[in-house]
């Protein structure tokens, strides 16, 4: 399937390598370049996105008073947990081990295409979490369909 754009669409299964190394998917490779920054996730995942693309990701934060707690407690979350990635000739990346650590990823590795940013989960906790996500879709799209109508008003 080829899509145009800098859209970031499907999942891969790598396996995580004894010094903490995975094989990037080539098709996120070719959309975020050689490097990327991977900081922490929502859910105990991992986000990742390409370096260029980094000032997006806080732009929900950026513009937000120091003085409100939430701001400083979002920017604390994502950049404290930050690291900046270069990937190998082959495509390889080593996931850092307060990250590996955070997301509980131990052998087999999902890693997830969202559009403008990747997860990276330990396989077993994304195959639970979307098991538990697949049986409420239609509730949660409904919701944020209601929520979306509400903030047109």
């Amino acid at each position: 399937m080829e899509v145009s754009g800098d859209m970031l669409i499907g999942q891969f299964l790598v396996k995580l390598g004894a010094k903490g190394r995975i094989a990037f998917p080539k098709r996120f490779r070719q959309e975020l370049g050689e490097r990327i920054i991977v900081t922490y996730g929502f859910e105990n995942s991992l986000m990742v996105v390409a370096e260029k693309d980094w000032k997006n990701l806080l732009s929900g934060t950026e513009d937000k008073p120091f003085l409100l707690s939430n701001a400083r407690d979002t920017q604390r979350y994502l950049l404290g947990g930050a690291a900046v990635i270069e990937l190998d000739s082959q495509g390889r990346m080593v996931i850092p081990e307060y990250l590996r650590r955070f997301a509980s990823i131990k052998n087999d590795v999902a890693v997830i295409g969202l559009n403008k940013y990747i997860e990276i989960w330990d396989s077993a906790k994304w195959d639970t979490y979307r098991n538990s996500i697949q049986k409420n879709i239609s509730e949660v799209a409904e919701k944020l369909i209601d929520r979306i109508d509400d903030d047109k008003k």
